[in-house]
């Protein structure tokens, strides 16, 4: 990972770009979601093609998608960069990332689920950390889709900590070890296993780990982390978290199913591993993690995630 580049704290009445990198959003979600915004003191300002439908099921064709997604940077005007939503498709952002541009402007990049890619490269190419938090037409639009504490202090510059309000428990602890620390780093799992073998290849070793995701079945959570844990993915981690796993559950199963592959598929890691963190996809108040920086995880007791570094300076 690349030595940290952290843009400039977010004003209270900042612009605040929106694009679309991935898939088309709803347009009634979109009026929520910039009236919400608003309603907070920022100023949104829509991507000249953020409102595109298509080809197929982009919100643009990868020129136009990269073509907005480079000029929120590049404009002096806004303070930070925040995706509609995710759905499918900014894997094909990846090849025409001008980093150059993004590394002279460095703004905090808000989204999560498929944009886990980008924002990934961005920091192990530039060391720009990752706003892991919420987008306007996923959660902005929705009455208590936001954590506005940590979304709050993540703009600020201001440490933070979660713990049982945002859903987090222990899953597995260990006698030595009631307490680790590392860099943050991680994002939606399925989007990280699909990059493994490519040249945005995730570096999640040495890392203290954030992972989620929504849909999937737990033998299906099970195949990942065995394929993570194959590819050497998971070497040196000091701890793993994971996120509320929205939906990731089989019809019928014992309800700790999940938590039962999920140990059986790290089985032999001597680390604290906890869950339940409402970052990413969630049913409710979406909380933002700066990845790339500092955090200590603690299983003596509640399991808390403390961010010890901020992502950005004043």
């Amino acid at each position: 990972m690349a030595n940290p580049i952290k843009p400039l704290s977010v004003p209270p009445d900042a612009v605040i770009a929106l694009v679309a990198p991935a898939s088309a959003a709803q347009p009634d979600r979109i009026e929520r979601g910039y009236a919400a915004l608003q309603a907070l003191g920022f100023a949104p300002q829509l991507a000249a093609r953020s409102l595109c439908r298509g080809p197929l099921y982009f919100a643009g064709t990868p020129a136009e998608r990269l073509a907005d997604f480079h000029a929120a940077f590049a404009d002096s005007a806004t303070s930070a960069v925040m995706a509609l939503r995710g759905g499918y498709g900014s894997n094909y952002l990846l090849s025409g990332l001008d980093l150059s541009i993004v590394a002279a402007h460095p703004k905090p990049f808000f989204a999560y689920s498929d944009l886990t890619g980008v924002q990934l490269f961005l920091l192990d190419r530039l060391g720009l950390p990752t706003f892991h938090g919420p987008m306007l037409a996923a959660d902005f639009y929705r009455e208590d889709g936001v954590h506005l504490e940590s979304f709050r202090a993540a703009i600020a510059g201001q440490p933070y900590t979660l713990g049982s309000a945002e859903g987090l428990r222990v899953l597995k602890r260990t006698q030595a070890q009631t307490s680790v620390t590392g860099t943050l780093y991680g994002g939606c799992l399925s989007i990280l296993v699909s990059l493994l073998g490519t040249p945005w290849e995730p570096a999640t070793e040495n890392k203290l780990l954030f992972l989620e995701d929504t849909g999937a079945k737990p033998y299906q959570i099970d195949r990942m982390l065995w394929q993570l844990r194959a590819a050497g993915k998971l070497a040196g981690a000091s701890g793993i978290v994971f996120g509320e796993m929205l939906n990731c559950a089989s019809p019928g199963a014992d309800a700790d199913l999940l938590d039962r592959a999920i140990l059986s598929a790290l089985d032999g890691l001597d680390i604290p591993i906890a869950i339940g963190l409402r970052s990413g996809h969630v049913s409710r108040q979406n909380v933002t993690l700066t990845l790339g920086v500092a955090a200590e995880l603690t299983t003596d007791g509640e399991a808390t995630l403390a961010l010890l570094e901020p992502a950005v300076t004043k």
